[in-house]
């Protein structure tokens, strides 16, 4: 107990302190690259909290979630299919890992040339990047399911989607979990690339807006953004994670004691 609450007080404290130091070096500061924390702050409450949250921070964060959505259920799909069939395992796992060396924000200049700048690449940009981890860690967890359960699932003769839901799912859950929260964090930069590259809305396109027209604090303002918007997707996903995988946790928790 004593050790949790001495990393949630580090957790908390230093991000504080930095924030801190921050505003009191920067208070009177003439650099136009680097300006005074306070005016940073003016700048997101003005553009952030007010002027552009429906036009683009609703705008980006309905894109991440719609292609977010998408990609980690065909990356489930696709794993199961891909794991628990031998052929298509052979046929594909070597594409798999040659798309995978693909850096994703590659694939943005292509889809420009195939969809355009429209709403369709920034959320189809996000699929395609955000698909893979999810899919090679499903792949990875049901592969790696113990012989004990198979033959377990061959005595009670299960059928085909009982093994897969109840046996292989709950099984290969922690590796998923952890796929799936790469993917959010893929799909996360992919949709501020999307935007940067191809968009004249969103928090990446507006940011990037600021940069090329010297509006540094506006820059900042935008690129703290990004990040308190990172930081509070993380901590949702380990909350909905420590929820769901409650038994694995605790297992875990378990053997450490032990």
């Amino acid at each position: 107990m004593k050790r949790r609450t001495l990393n949630l007080a580090l957790g908390i404290g230093a991000p504080v302190a930095v924030i801190a130091a921050w505003w009191v070096l920067s208070a009177n500061s003439t650099n136009a690259f680097f300006p005074p924390l306070a005016r940073i702050m003016d700048r997101f409450q003005a553009l952030w909290l007010f002027d552009r949250f429906a036009s683009d921070v609703l705008l980006s964060l309905g894109n991440l979630a719609i292609g977010y959505t998408i990609s980690v259920v065909a990356g489930v799909v696709l794993g199961f299919v891909i794991a628990t069939v031998p052929v298509l395992r052979a046929m594909f796992e070597p594409a798999l890992h040659f798309i995978r060396g693909i850096p994703p924000v590659a694939l943005i200049p292509i889809l420009i040339t195939l969809i355009g700048f429209g709403q369709e690449m920034r959320v189809t940009s996000i699929v395609l990047a955000a698909t893979f981890p999810t899919m090679i860690s499903t792949i990875d967890g049901i592969r790696a399911v113990d012989t004990g359960l198979r033959d377990v699932c061959s005595v009670y003769r299960l059928r085909r989607h009982e093994r897969l839901l109840r046996v292989y799912l709950p099984a290969a859950g922690p590796q998923i979990a952890a796929g799936m929260q790469v993917s959010l964090q893929i799909g996360f930069i992919v949709m501020i690339a999307s935007e940067m590259l191809g968009s004249a809305q969103g928090i990446g396109a507006m940011t990037l807006l600021a940069q090329q027209s010297f509006l540094t604090a506006d820059m900042w303002a935008g690129i703290l953004l990004l990040g308190f918007l990172g930081f509070a997707a993380n901590i949702l996903f380990e909350a909905a994670r420590s929820r769901v995988l409650a038994w694995y946790i605790g297992s875990k928790r378990q053997e450490r004691a032990a």
